[in-house]
């Protein structure tokens, strides 16, 4: 009876220890048959930077998250830091790329490359690929996030401020005028918004809001005819008379002006 209690232990630490040397075989298979566990930093890159160049943007980041984590310091790693941004942009994930770009500028301030990852951040925060640069579809710039219009506009005017010099800083301007435009239009259409609903208190107010800081912006011409509607619809014919005044004086053949009557 012991021997056999005993015969069944040592049957059961074999295979225990069997099972073991099985695990720490596939283990060590498995290590051995990842090409990238013996690449340097530079070929770490190149594999990343080639698959990307492919369009596999979740495996090149993959391959960039191995080579920060084992070469964390040095050009490469830095470079890691940017690409990966870029992937997260690649793929559509904007929040991603944003936060992946603000731990670089964190990281590295004074980088010879942070005015690319503010130009990136920048793109990741507003895209208006269906705007100036594109215009795909008929969709209006104007109708979307005026929230990220915002961000955008201060990211590209830190770039324009601080790298002046930059090989981006006239797209950055350029970008900058356009988010103008589309902000002012923004405002614009939610004062619309308010007098086709008879809420006029609230048009005459976010139509005043766009002349005051977006003067000089073609959606300035139809906030002062929205005031000069709103101020009607609320009997007050002196701020009606004194909005139409403001319209002729900065848009003598604006088209409100003849339908608005007198």
């Amino acid at each position: 009876m012991k021997k056999d209690v005993v015969g069944c232990a040592m049957r059961r630490a074999r295979t225990l220890v069997a099972a073991a040397s099985l695990a720490l075989l596939a283990a060590c298979s498995s290590l051995t048959t990842d090409p990238l566990t013996k690449m340097s930093a530079e070929q770490l890159y190149a594999e990343a930077k080639s698959e990307m160049a492919a369009g596999n943007w979740q495996r090149g980041r993959e391959v960039l998250a191995k080579l920060e984590a084992r070469y964390p310091f040095g050009r490469y790693a830095q470079q890691a830091q940017i690409e990966t941004a870029y992937a997260f942009y690649k793929e559509g994930d904007s929040a991603q790329a944003i936060s992946a770009a603000d731990r670089f500028l964190k990281l590295n301030p004074n980088h010879p490359f942070a005015d690319y990852v503010f130009y990136l951040k920048g793109l990741a925060t507003f895209t208006d690929d269906l705007g100036l640069f594109g215009n795909l579809l008929g969709a209006d710039p104007s109708r979307r996030d005026p929230k990220a219009m915002r961000d955008a506009f201060e990211i590209y005017r830190e770039l324009v401020n601080r790298f002046p010099d930059s090989v981006y800083a006239a797209d950055a301007s350029a970008r900058m005028n356009y988010l103008v435009t589309a902000m002012a239009q923004s405002e614009v259409n939610i004062a619309r918004f308010y007098l086709e609903r008879g809420a006029f208190v609230a048009a005459a107010q976010r139509a005043q809001l766009a002349v005051r800081d977006f003067a000089g912006t073609p959606a300035a011409e139809e906030a002062l005819s929205i005031m000069m509607l709103a101020y009607d619809g609320l009997g007050l014919p002196q701020l009606r008379d004194d909005a139409r005044r403001v319209l002729e004086a900065n848009f003598p053949g604006s088209r409100y002006l003849a339908s608005a009557g007198r």
